[in-house]
């Protein structure tokens, strides 16, 4: 008796200590199914959340900006994402413009300090350091800058695309950063929008080709037997890969008036058409996450369309890594009720809130609306197991910290090269009178004149070290246009530069030919907003004084789209080329005026006549444009 009382006993000791190691997560700590990377992903998912509470879960579903993501807050709210903006980049002060040369390895120690918290909480779960990489890596001091989409798109060259979206990833890891807000697969049907230089063209079958290379730059190859369909894919053996997030779903490149946030009014067989194909190659890239558009179609906001977030993008197109919102977004469903647009955002199907600085309450409203059953629990469960999907496949839970050594491949020379190739292959020529185009690099004197010319700042255009852009050649580091011209030049050609050179000045040069460099001040989202698209003052009056007196003169148009060119402007240019927004490599620039290189670049979207024939775009019944879809000279 005694002795089967003995067994007994031992039994339950037994049973009560894997009971305990169970559930107790410092004593389970080493042996848990989710710290096991030899497990499958869907095991160590499951095991996680079993573990975890609502709070916990919660905090997954929560990204918050640096500027408020102190070790305490990490702990104390299992804190799931954190994102730098333009003025919260480390060791930066909000509202601080001033550009900060800050050294990768400041930026490795700031992630890793934060990373040190997050791991620090009961569970251990490594929080996700995100960053919009538009054009590269633009918010890191010394980073490459790559010409915008839109130039990208006149390349037609979808492995340029790729090796420039590896570069990105590689810049990116060297700062400490593992999630990156790129690639915009946009559709810009109206260049009336602010951001149309974020599309890579009008043509839905052009940006699902750049969708489908510059995703595979990012996070790698997706094996030939990858899985299932619509599984997220992020390469982990070289350490050299990041997250990718498509954005904006659906819809916000065909707005109304191109209105930036506005509404776009089309039926749905237009939408599936025109602007859902790129998400489609996104998913079947592997894309790890897609980020919600701020815009509405037919009346509804996108943050809040159950039907295209769950019907269409998670259900029917089998999206399985994670729905993010935009900055802010869900606040913006309904201004004076955030209880509403809580409930509204999450049940549409968002499963990270982007909620920079406000994110107690956020917090806290979602708590309360699963504590009282308005939002499910099987809601919550499936947007946590979504975000750690991504976490697991990326290895970031095995290898969460930032690696020191990347720090060299910020900005590296290779990159450099690389963005010039990309500015080489950009650029379309419009016009060619004569043929004036190669200029002469002995012998000359050429008048370089316009804002653009030298100004680092407006070449590369927004979402450059600022949200809108800014002035300058103390932004980063980069090569001019006009340094370009004087270092392509044979020494014995005099360049002479003035920004808005007087009618004396230019007839008493005796110039034998001019570079006159115009466009756009930079500018992002709303900002960028034009009715009218015409050449910002001074730079149409600087083409006219200068193209009126000097009978070789090139126009160089530094722009976000195409701009309006009338016939009476139009006629003084003899040679006429589209750059874009080149970025930092000027250099690329100089190698096309000069014959180094010849132009391959053809027009990604419609050059209009007038704004009235806005929008037109390829394809279109009445299409009688200045120059087609496809233009460009050799």
């Amino acid at each position: 008796m005694a002795s089967t009382l003995f067994s007994l006993l031992a039994i339950f000791i037994i049973v009560m200590a894997e009971f305990v190691a169970g559930h107790d997560p410092e004593v389970s700590a080493a042996t848990a199914a989710y710290k096991d990377p030899s497990k499958p992903i869907r095991v160590r998912i499951n095991d996680l959340m079993e573990r975890m509470s609502l709070s916990e879960k919660i905090g997954q579903m929560t990204q918050i900006d640096r500027s408020r993501a102190t070790t305490d807050v990490m702990s104390n709210y299992c804190i799931g994402s954190v994102l730098s903006v333009s003025d919260s980049v480390p060791g930066q002060k909000p509202g601080d413009r001033t550009p900060h040369n800050f050294s990768s390895r400041k930026w490795i120690m700031t992630i890793n300090k934060l990373q040190e918290a997050a791991l620090a909480t009961r569970l251990g779960i490594p929080m996700l350091y995100a960053i919009d990489a538009v054009h590269g890596h633009n918010y890191a001091y010394r980073s490459t800058i790559f010409p915008h989409n839109v130039g990208l798109g006149a390349t037609r060259d979808p492995q340029l695309v790729k090796r420039i979206g590896a570069a990105t990833a590689l810049e990116a890891r060297a700062t400490g950063v593992r999630y990156v807000f790129s690639p915009t697969i946009a559709v810009c049907r109206d260049p009336r929008w602010g951001r149309c230089y974020e599309s890579y063209s009008e043509d839905p079958a052009l940006v699902k080709l750049m969708t489908e290379t510059m995703i595979a730059g990012l996070e790698g190859d997706i094996p030939p037997n990858y899985s299932i369909k619509g599984v997220p894919f992020v390469e982990t053996g070289h350490r050299t890969k990041v997250a990718a997030c498509a954005k904006h779903f659906v819809g916000d490149g065909g707005t109304s008036g191109g209105v930036d946030r506005g509404n776009a009014e089309m039926p749905w067989k237009e939408l599936a058409a025109v602007h859902l194909p790129p998400y489609s190659t996104a998913i079947l890239k592997g894309v790890a996450s897609v980020m919600l558009s701020y815009s509405s179609w037919n009346g509804q906001k996108m943050h809040a369309n159950r039907r295209l977030v769950t019907g269409l993008l998670k259900t029917r197109l089998k999206f399985r890594g994670f729905v993010i919102s935009d900055f802010e977004g869900i606040d913006k469903i309904k201004d004076a009720n955030y209880s509403y647009s809580v409930e509204a955002g999450i049940s549409a199907g968002i499963d990270m809130v982007m909620a920079p600085y406000k994110f107690r309450r956020f917090i806290r409203t979602l708590t309360y609306q699963v504590e009282k059953g308005i939002i499910p629990m099987t809601r919550i469960d499936d947007a946590v197991a979504r975000i750690l999907r991504v976490k697991f496949t990326m290895g970031l839970f095995e290898n969460p910290y930032a690696d020191v050594e990347m720090g060299r491949q910020l900005g590296s020379q290779e990159h450099r090269e690389l963005a010039r190739e990309a500015v080489r292959k950009s650029l379309v020529l419009l016009k060619n009178d004569g043929p004036l185009l190669p200029l002469p690099k002995y012998g000359a004197k050429i008048l370089v004149a316009g804002t653009h010319a030298n100004n680092l700042g407006y070449q590369c255009g927004g979402w450059t070290m600022q949200w809108q852009g800014q002035s300058g050649n103390n932004i980063t580091q980069g090569t001019t246009i006009l340094s370009a011209i004087a270092s392509t030049v044979d020494p014995s050609t005099e360049v002479l530069y003035s920004v808005d050179p007087s009618a004396e000045l230019i007839e008493l040069g005796n110039f034998s030919h001019a570079i006159v460099v115009v466009g756009e001040v930079p500018y992002a989202e709303f900002d960028g907003d034009n009715g009218n698209l015409t050449i910002p003052e001074p730079g149409l009056t600087t083409i006219s004084n200068v193209c009126d007196r000097v009978i070789s003169c090139v126009v160089v148009l530094v722009s976000g789209r195409p701009l309006v060119l009338e016939p009476h402007l139009l006629s003084k240019i003899h040679s006429l080329v589209a750059a874009w927004l080149p970025g930092t490599e000027g250099q690329g620039v100089a190698d096309l005026l000069f014959g180094d290189w010849p132009f391959t670049g053809r027009l990604p979207r419609t050059w209009f006549k007038r704004v009235d024939q806005l929008p037109m775009n390829v394809g279109d019944r009445n299409y009688l444009p200045l120059f087609p879809f496809g233009f460009g000279l050799t």
